[in-house]
């Protein structure tokens, strides 16, 4: 029976080979070509696999991306057999570096925002390329980080995106007696080389870059101006704040814009209705038309 045990992700394209013990702690590594791979042999190995376009090595997992000419189901068993036996003949996935085992050192700091129920963790380093919106753990898959926090019992709801970790508690807890601990913990997480976002986990980023790029040019000429002064002008602003906003639609029938609210402004009431008439304000100066009026909702 393999040692190995085969596990699909969300993305078809992207499979994980899960070992029973740790490759590595502290570090994630990611090849994208065979003269990335000075420091893992069996990466090397597995780029002289016309399919092979990606190795991640985590943990105690090797990932790979696959090129669309296999699929996945012909070459998976072979693959993990390959593994197995580059493993058995006590060949090395990765050879020690100076650096390898050197803890990464990180700054995380607490802010406030304009919704009390919600903390922000900035970091001193990106942690995530795609934003993601967590209501439970049940939606956690792509995140360690927001699986360990959702076990501590103050913690509602999870948003990160970029260098940022925003945290929204249920009314029974006092943010007070969570902070510290809670900025600790990130910290250490993120210093031991665990991810806030697994983005082998996540639909393919430049996939979502692709098809939002083909959705933004099937909008008429308004919608792309909404959206264009969305990105530019007020997105920013509620990104400091810990929050997001995106784009839903734009009615034409009734002059109406439909964004959502996430993180820190999700559920905020004060922050709906100041974003609401800001945004309000900032297009009908911006469009010349004073009758476009703006609909906030929560994800």
């Amino acid at each position: 029976m393999s040692k190995i045990q085969i596990q699909n992700t969300s993305n078809p394209s992207i499979i994980k080979f899960v070992l029973p013990d740790f490759i590595v702690k502290g570090e994630n590594y990611e090849f994208k070509n065979i003269d990335e791979t000075s420091n893992s042999p069996l990466a090397r190995e597995l780029f002289y696999l016309p399919f092979v376009k990606t190795v991640y090595i985590s943990n105690n997992f090797i990932g790979i991306e696959k090129f669309s000419i296999v699929e996945w189901d012909d070459v998976k068993e072979s693959l993990a057999q390959q593994i197995e036996t580059f493993l058995d003949k006590g060949n090395q996935i990765l050879l020690e570096t100076k650096t390898q085992n050197k803890k990464q050192p990180i700054t995380i700091y607490a802010e406030s925002t304009p919704n009390p129920a919600v903390i922000k963790f900035v970091a001193n380093k990106l942690l995530t390329k795609k934003a993601v919106e967590l209501k439970d753990i049940d939606q956690a898959k792509s995140s360690p980080l927001a699986q360990e926090l959702f076990k501590s019992p103050f913690v509602k709801e999870i948003f990160i995106d970029e260098n940022y970790v925003s945290i929204s508690k249920y009314d029974a807890f006092d943010w007070n007696e969570y902070i510290q601990s809670t900025r600790a913990f990130i910290k250490e997480f993120l210093e031991q080389g665990n991810l806030a976002v697994d983005e082998s986990l996540i639909t393919d980023t430049k996939q979502i870059e692709e098809q939002a790029d083909t959705h933004f040019d099937s909008l008429d000429e308004t919608s792309q101006k909404i959206i264009n002064i969305l990105e530019e002008y007020v997105k920013p602003a509620v990104q400091a704040d810990g929050g997001n906003i995106a784009f839903k639609k734009y009615e034409p029938t009734n002059n109406t814009v439909q964004v959502i609210l996430q993180g820190a402004c999700s559920g905020c009431p004060s922050s709906t209705f100041t974003l609401k008439n800001g945004i309000e304000s900032m297009l009908r100066q911006m469009l010349n038309d004073n009758a476009i009026v703006v609909e906030a909702s929560n994800a």
